[in-house]
């Protein structure tokens, strides 16, 4: 990875919710969550950016933001030149406890930040996936369409596309048609089982975004997303290209870490080496996840007392799974006590472990 652009501001939006994670985000937002050894899901985007060193980064916050500014203040702050990292929660930008009302509205309510130092692009990517990605060279490839706009695009399974921005693309790689999370979405000229998605990472001309976010600020109708409302009046202008990324680096592993399935599929992954791990700086020691047979992931501050027979579970920090445990194998035992996913991931809580306790007690004692 290389480069260092002067002349590019990056953008994260950093808000998230994961209300499909569930009770791993009560307390904290999603890319916040614990995901690998010592690792948030964070991480990785900002391994990303510490490699492609742009002039400022602004980190656009919303729901429940202190695991996370902490995490970015003393991981991450150091690893990029100073005054170069800017956290703006979204309450205090706008003045309302709603914050953004949109991924759009998060970037024209920083324009202002965004635009101090004259940049000729933007970046804006999302801080809640895992994947290592040269933006240099995605930068580059936008310089050379002579397009205003970007979208980096993977390839996905047909029917897990249907959660995606879907995208078509000419022979120039010019995208002609994009459809946000589409029921039928259309596979690619080459392969009838993947879809051609949006990866949620933009490189914009700078007038152009700005131009454009000013113009949907003031659009009534508009919900001031990047999905809804700005990508698609874009592609119905010609105005997009798309990066495919694995094109350019082989082997390219990129995850959408929404779902209880896709946290444990993905801490798997990186323990296998599928995915490159990153290390935030400075290093420090503390608890870590791991992987135990039968596909079961314990996150940083979990435990499992040996003897707990577990398949497919995710081990929730601060949950201490007792001895007798027996979770993953009966499905509608699981159902009653544990959180359950319609494709067999278990989540264990503290709290679902205190009620199952408390459940166990009073079976023993109608049984005395």
């Amino acid at each position: 990875m290389s480069g260092i652009y002067h002349n590019i501001v990056a953008v994260m939006l950093a808000g998230g919710q994961g209300s499909r994670l569930f009770e791993l985000t009560e307390d904290m937002c999603k890319p916040a969550v614990s995901i690998a050894g010592g690792r948030r899901i964070v991480d990785w985007t900002m391994a990303n950016l510490a490699d492609c060193a742009p002039a400022h980064v602004v980190v656009a916050t919303q729901y429940r933001p202190d695991a996370l500014i902490n995490h970015l203040n003393t991981r991450w702050r150091e690893a990029f030149a100073s005054g170069t990292l800017h956290i703006r929660h979204g309450a205090a930008v706008t003045g309302q406890p709603e914050g953004y009302v949109g991924t759009a509205d998060a970037v024209t309510r920083n324009l202002t930040e965004i635009m101090a130092t004259m940049p000729d692009h933007v970046l804006v990517m999302a801080a809640d996936h895992v994947y290592r990605m040269d933006y240099a060279a995605m930068i580059a490839a936008h310089q050379a369409s002579g397009l205003p706009v970007t979208v980096a695009v993977d390839r996905v399974p047909l029917i897990q596309s249907r959660a995606f921005g879907v995208i078509s693309v000419d022979e120039t790689g010019r995208v002609v048609e994009f459809n946000e999370k589409p029921h039928h979405p259309k596979p690619t000229a080459t392969d009838a089982d993947r879809a051609l998605v949006s990866m949620g990472i933009y490189v914009f001309d700078a007038g152009w975004l700005r131009d454009t976010l000013v113009a949907d600020h003031e659009a009534p109708m508009s919900s001031h997303d990047f999905g809804h409302d700005i990508l698609p009046t874009a592609v119905a202008r010609g105005e997009v290209h798309a990066y495919d990324v694995a094109l350019q680096e082989p082997n390219f592993f990129w995850r959408d870490v929404g779902t209880l399935d896709a946290l444990r599929e993905t801490c798997i992954a990186i323990a296998s080496g599928a995915v490159p791990c990153v290390r935030p700086g400075p290093v420090t020691f503390g608890p870590v996840t791991r992987i135990l047979p039968d596909g079961t992931v314990v996150l940083a501050g979990g435990r499992v007392k040996r003897g707990a027979q577990l398949r497919n579970v995710i081990v929730a920090p601060g949950a201490d799974v007792p001895a007798e445990l027996v979770v993953g194998f009966n499905r509608y035992q699981d159902e009653q006590h544990f959180r359950v996913t319609p494709l067999g991931t278990v989540l264990i809580s503290p709290a679902m472990l205190a009620r199952h306790a408390d459940y166990q007690a009073r079976v023993n004692l109608l049984r005395a």
